[in-house]
């Protein structure tokens, strides 16, 4: 039988690695299928999401709306801040007013983050200075004098402290607040829809019985993690896996596609974004 290949993108982290780790290990039956992991930041993943590229990628959902003609999203795999999120740190722990004339190292402008910055400073990006920084040299765009403040995603979020930095803000915990609960959704998979629907539904079962398998064999799955965590000792990086590959993670559901669909309708109100598509899910069923 001749075997479908499709690429799968999604970010060298910890917790991509772990709700992936039945996957790559071929512990997860595919006849038919063959799978050839992509590892690139979320911003690159973004920016190719644009052009169409992969066949499944993460990507952030605030990038949704400009990719929405090519893809459609898949059930699980999701990062939701579930009361917690990225962080803007600093030498000390600047407020809005501060924030809005400092300059700002942030790791993607398709990314999440930075819109969730941009609804919580309430202002474009056009109105901001900031710098484009890959994500995993923020701290190091700090010391150098780069930025004043920098937006965390990934790990930063628990290594913070080690460097001396401040908190300025919680995005996913004001987000919570202001939302009645809901959490900040950060990045999800998609499909491109260049392929059939029951292809895609394959696809969405393929990567939910994926995460389900890490899960079950968690310690195992750590420790395949953890050669993605970058300064991350077992004990952080089974809290940061915790805390983005969870229930939110094996199907978002409802709650989770109405925190989604206010996240986008806001940043297009505001007019951070230029449309807030219909959301197009794929099922796994």
């Amino acid at each position: 039988m001749q075997e479908t290949v499709l690429t799968l993108g999604h970010s060298p982290d910890p917790d991509d690695a772990f709700m992936f780790y039945g996957l790559a290990r071929g512990f997860i039956p595919t006849p038919g299928l063959q799978f050839q992991h992509v590892l690139q930041d979320i911003q690159t993943l973004n920016e190719r999401a644009l052009r169409g590229e992969l066949d499944i990628s993460a990507i952030s959902f605030a990038a949704y709306p400009a990719v929405c003609y090519h893809y459609a999203l898949l059930p699980s795999g999701a990062s939701m801040g579930d009361g917690y999120g990225p962080l803007v740190v600093a030498r000390r722990p600047y407020g809005r007013s501060d924030l809005l004339r400092l300059r700002l190292a942030v790791p993607g402008t398709l990314t999440s983050a930075f819109l969730a910055l941009q609804l919580w400073l309430d202002r474009p990006a056009a109105e901001l200075d900031y710098v484009v920084v890959p994500f995993d040299r923020i701290f190091e765009a700090l010391a150098d004098g780069q930025a004043d403040a920098g937006l965390l995603i990934h790990e930063g979020q628990l290594t913070y402290g080690q460097g001396g930095w401040q908190v300025c803000v919680d995005l996913g915990r004001w987000w919570s607040e202001t939302q009645e609960g809901l959490p900040l959704p950060l990045g999800g998979n998609v499909i491109h829809k260049r392929h059939p629907e029951p292809l895609r539904r394959r696809v969405a079962r393929v990567l939910t019985e994926s995460i389900q398998y890490s899960l079950a064999h968690r310690p195992e799955a750590l420790e395949y993690a953890l050669a993605f965590g970058r300064g991350l000792d077992r004990e952080l990086a089974d809290r940061f896996v915790g805390m983005y590959v969870n229930h939110w993670t094996l199907d978002y559901g409802e709650r989770g596609r109405e925190a989604i669909r206010r996240f986008l309708q806001l940043g297009h109100q505001r007019g951070f974004l230029p449309q807030a598509p219909d959301l197009e899910f794929v099922t796994s069923a």
